[in-house]
Order: structure tokens, then sequence, then C-alpha cells
């Protein structure tokens, strides 16, 4: 077992990352993930058997404990097709983080307070570390949002960014009031749309305009709307999207 700074990690390591040492400036990114499986232990597994091709740089087991599974120095396999901004493929530009939870194929939970105490330490470790933005903090769906779900709407992002762990928009209940639900013009669509990517999101690549929105919009309502994910763009998104814009 190792220390760094009071996280202590257990070392369980992966063989499933690139062999080359990366640069320590190139690592701009943390990326959240849910394992997606109902086992822990079948999970861990999966993350360090060679078939698999997977792998993160932590994984953090449902009473707290996080497993150093890849150094930070060299390349995890864990965003793969992957976009965000002006950057492509973020394994190389990233540290992932897996949080066991079975997700939403197999009765996606709430993260234990252990999972979320002890992630908020890694966190703030990390950003300390490589001198990450907040705004770099990510989740899975954000950045493959054609694929993926996870960390999904139960993930308490909100609660993260109290603590300057990552970004959250600074609009009150009484600024969102009666908003939801509000249809908006299409004009006002494309209007969100265009602060999605000024956010970092990217247009689906190969996809129609309808689907593409749909995607965008339910990663987008994955992390910054989560009592209703629905993928229609509302006057509360749009309200949300263009504070969010402007951070």
């Amino acid at each position: 077992m190792m220390s760094k700074k009071g996280l202590n990690l257990i070392r369980n390591y992966s063989i499933n990352f690139d062999r080359h040492e990366r640069k320590i400036q190139n690592i701009n990114f943390v990326i959240i993930h849910y394992t997606g499986m109902k086992n822990e232990k079948a999970a861990v597994k999966r993350l360090c058997d060679t078939k698999s091709k997977v792998s993160s740089h932590y994984f953090i087991k449902k009473n707290g404990e996080i497993l150093n599974l890849v150094p930070d120095n060299f390349i995890a396999w864990h965003a793969g097709k992957s976009r965000w901004k002006k950057y492509n493929l973020l394994n190389k530009n990233s540290i992932g983080i897996e949080i066991q939870n079975p997700g939403h194929s197999y009765k996606y939970l709430n993260f234990s307070l252990k999972q979320i105490y002890s992630l908020k330490k890694l966190i703030k470790f990390l950003l300390k570390k490589y001198k990450i933005l907040d705004k770099n903090v990510l989740g899975h769906s954000d950045i493959a949002p054609e694929r993926k779900k996870d960390p999904g709407e139960k993930f308490p992002w909100k609660n993260l960014a109290k603590e300057g762990l990552c970004t959250w928009h600074t609009l009150s209940k009484k600024d969102l009031k009666n908003t939801r639900k509000i249809r908006i013009s299409y004009k006002y669509q494309n209007i969100f749309l265009k602060n999605l990517y000024k956010i970092g999101y990217n247009p689906i690549r190969g996809q129609s305009l309808k689907i593409n929105q749909k995607k965008l919009t339910m990663a987008f309502q994955r992390r910054y709307r989560q009592e209703l994910v629905d993928g229609k763009v509302d006057k509360e998104c749009l309200l949300i999207s263009k504070n969010l814009s402007k951070i």
C-alpha cells in the first residue's frame, strides 16, 4: 500500500496500458466512469484482463478503497473513441477513474458516500499535481455522448462543483423556475447546440441533425439537468447552456 499525501492507494496493477511513458504536461483531463458491471470483483478482473483491452488508472470500490491500476504517467485504455473541444481520443490526455456501480443496464444505484469521499480526495490530488482545470473534469458521456451514459444522472456533479472539482452553472432555482418543459423554437434549439459546442461538446459524426441533437442533449442533461433526462431541448436547458458557455 502506498500513500500520496493522505491518499491510501492499493496497488493492483493492470497490464492494459501503452508501454511508452507520456509527458506529464500532456495530462489535461480527468474522466469519470462507472463500471456498468454487477460484480465488483468481476469489474476489477476485466480491467486487468489482457483480453478485455480496457483499463483505468484508478478504481474506487463500494467501500471507498482506491485501487491504483495504471501509473499516471502511462496511457490507460478507458476513453476509447472520444472528443472534447479540439481533443480527439482522450486516452493520451487523461486520467481515468472507474467507480463501481452496476449502471443503467443492471439497476443503476446511487454512489456510496464513501466512494464520493474518496473520489473527492483523489480528484483534489490530481488537479493540484497536474495543474488540471476544474472544467476538464468530465464524465464518459460528455466525451462519447453517442455511446456512453456513465457516470450518469445519479452522479453528484453539483456536490463536487461546490468544492471546486468540476464546473456547474451559477443559476438559482428562482432563475430556472417554471422553465422546465417550456418548448423553444428551432432557432433557439440551434443556439442551444452552439452553446454546447462552446462548452466543449462535439457534433456526433455520421449522425442526422435530429439524432445528434438528442444524444448531445441527453449527455448534457445527465450532467447539468439530472432530474429529467429526456433528450428534449426546453427553456431550462437553453438557460443553463447559455450560463455554462460563458464560464
